[in-house]
């Protein structure tokens, strides 16, 4: 069985920061893209940013420039740094990979962590 466990959400002021991280475990033979989604109350879950076994990135235009992705394939961790939070940044994020046990590839999901940044 694989699964992600997520964890560093929390309360921060507006313009404060906060790092996400996000460890898969289990029978793994390699991970490939991984990301980060977020949710609001009332609304949808949305992309935040993605990475690429290769590192290549992808952020949502809404966090270009405040948050960085990164990832540390020997922990099988992914990484979201949150600078320069605002209120609409809050949120459930949920980190996301598409990980190969021998023979299948998954499309697994973390439990979520919650961030919320108050004004």
């Amino acid at each position: 069985q694989v699964q992600l466990v997520e964890s560093g959400g929390g309360l921060v002021q507006a313009g404060g920061s906060v790092r996400l991280s996000c460890a898969a475990s289990g029978s793994i033979s390699s991970i490939e893209t991984m990301g980060w989604h977020r949710q609001a109350p009332g609304k949808q879950r949305e992309l935040v940013a993605t990475i690429t076994s290769g590192d290549t990135t992808n952020y949502d235009d809404s966090v270009k420039g405040r948050f960085t992705i990164a990832r540390d394939n020997a922990k099988n961790t992914v990484y979201l740094q949150m600078n320069s939070l605002k209120p609409e940044d809050t949120a459930v994020y949920y980190c996301k990979a598409h990980i190969r046990v021998p023979s299948t590839m998954y499309l697994v999901w973390g439990q979520g962590t919650q961030v919320t940044v108050s004004s």
